[in-house]
């Protein structure tokens, strides 16, 4: 039978907490190391966002409640009276409703139109590596160099596209395509599918290309022809790609601007102005700062307002598993 020193002597061990060993200095070190090397490539990154993003929208925020030509000092403080100007300019509401207008094309004719083109070039056809490059060839072109070249396809009197109408019999266009209020949205839209199509073909053939084609040939032997397996197996699986493509399509048409700029400046008769357009011209043409940092202001609000509410009803089913935490537990 054991002593009562020894029963007391386990039950104060039993009680008595666990002696963790010392950590050595070398893993100390290694610690501040990691810290440091995770430093060194992330304050460089934080600076130059602190600096380039954060910090103008600070000023353009600041700005906004002021009218200021944009030399001298900002002591002329107008509170909201820039912003209550904004909605009762009715060339501002024009530009809301061109950006509208450009989104609704760019999702019901430039994205099925890339779809059906990724569609194509994702069967066994020959030569399709070259189709595939001359279709993403004009996105790799700078917005500056396309809107330069159909300046000139455009060219009154003497451009392809005139020449091309008198071919067709549509004579009514010449001339007006970039000069006539009428025409010239529809024809900066061609323009916009010729250039960036191909990016979104792009995001849709790698979509495609994901599919595990056994869930297609599983769909064919069930009796589903082409059209139910694109219907019921493709589109399904296909959707985070179209959601993405969707979306960068919207915030592209939102913040528009160095194509239009080039080719027709906003004109005739600000009938192709957007809102990054509005905001360059009173910002650099007409030195109304504080009037154009409240453009830049509502602009900005706008594409965080869509991106947010599109990545939390649109794109929350796809985000909901790439984000783990707890080291994936």
């Amino acid at each position: 039978m054991p002593s009562a020193v020894s029963t007391l002597a386990e039950e104060r061990t039993e009680d008595a907490a666990p002696v963790h060993p010392p950590v050595p200095a070398r893993s100390r070190l290694r610690g501040w190391g990691d810290w440091a090397s995770v430093a060194w490539f992330l304050v460089p990154a934080l600076v130059l966002f602190l600096v380039f993003v954060l910090a103008p929208i600070v000023v353009a925020v600041y700005t906004g409640f002021f009218k200021w030509g944009g030399i001298g000092p900002m002591d002329d403080f107008v509170g909201f009276a820039n912003y209550t100007r904004l909605f009762d300019d009715e060339v501002f509401l024009g530009d809301l409703g061109r950006g509208l207008y450009l989104i609704v094309l760019s999702i019901t004719i430039q994205l099925p139109f890339a779809l059906f083109t990724a569609v194509l070039l994702n069967q066994r056809l020959r030569g399709r590596a070259v189709y595939r490059m001359l279709f993403f060839a004009p996105y790799i072109l700078s917005e500056v160099v396309t809107a330069v070249l159909f300046t000139m396809i455009f060219l009154p009197g003497a451009g392809m596209a005139d020449h091309l109408a008198g071919l067709l019999g549509l004579e009514g266009l010449q001339g007006k395509w970039l000069a006539d209020p009428s025409t010239v949205m529809p024809t900066l839209f061609v323009v916009m599918i010729w250039k960036y199509f191909g990016f979104h073909m792009m995001l849709f053939l790698a979509g495609l290309q994901s599919i595990p084609s056994e869930i297609l040939e599983a769909a064919a032997i069930d009796g589903a022809g082409a059209w139910r397996r694109f219907r019921h197996v493709t589109l399904p699986l296909l959707g985070p790609t179209i959601r993405i493509s969707v979306f960068l399509s919207i915030i592209g048409s939102i913040q528009l601007f160095d194509l239009v700029w080039v080719m027709t400046a906003g004109g005739p008769n600000h009938s192709s102005e957007t809102m990054a357009i509005a905001m360059f011209q009173f910002g650099f043409k007409r030195y109304q700062v504080g009037y154009a940092g409240a453009i830049s202001v509502v602009l900005f609000m706008i594409s965080l307002l869509f991106a947010l509410f599109y990545q939390r009803y649109v794109l929350r089913r796809d985000l909901s598993g790439a984000v783990t935490s707890g080291g994936g537990r």
